[in-house]
């Protein structure tokens, strides 16, 4: 069998209705640094040192919400959190600063990794994942 011909994440192109709102989420909320911003596109990029995510605004507003269990597309990004503590203090943060939360940290499948799911301001899905080691 062949290698793999990709190595990873380079990083992940997300469409959001609300460009500021969505940057201020990964920079304020998770402590990510802005890396830059193309005010022709528009489009911020954003980065906690592993992953870029780059942050493209729509066009105009969306005619609908994704539906993950209708449409095609991405369906969630899931990001790793260190430890349980962190995943535990993290859904504490995004609860007191009023993020949508889909559900509260639990277990993933049988355990010991754990998982919560919350909505960025555009209303993607965003996972965050405690492999539990």
């Amino acid at each position: 069998m062949d290698a793999p011909l990709t190595k990873g994440i380079h990083h992940i192109g997300l469409t959001v209705s609300k460009l500021e709102e969505s940057a201020k989420f990964f920079i304020s909320l998770l402590g990510w640094n802005e890396v830059r911003r193309n005010k022709e596109y528009p489009a911020i990029f954003v980065s906690d040192g592993s992953i870029m995510v780059t942050l493209w605004e729509t066009k105009e507003e969306p005619s609908n919400q994704f539906d993950k269990n209708k449409n095609v597309g991405l369906h969630h990004v899931a990001f790793h959190v260190e430890s349980e503590a962190d995943l535990n203090n993290l859904y504490e943060k995004l609860v007191n600063s009023g993020v949508k939360i889909e559900f509260s940290p639990e277990l993933l499948g049988p355990g010991p990794a754990k998982h919560m799911i919350c909505y960025e301001p555009s209303g993607i899905r965003i996972e965050f994942t405690w492999p539990g080691i």
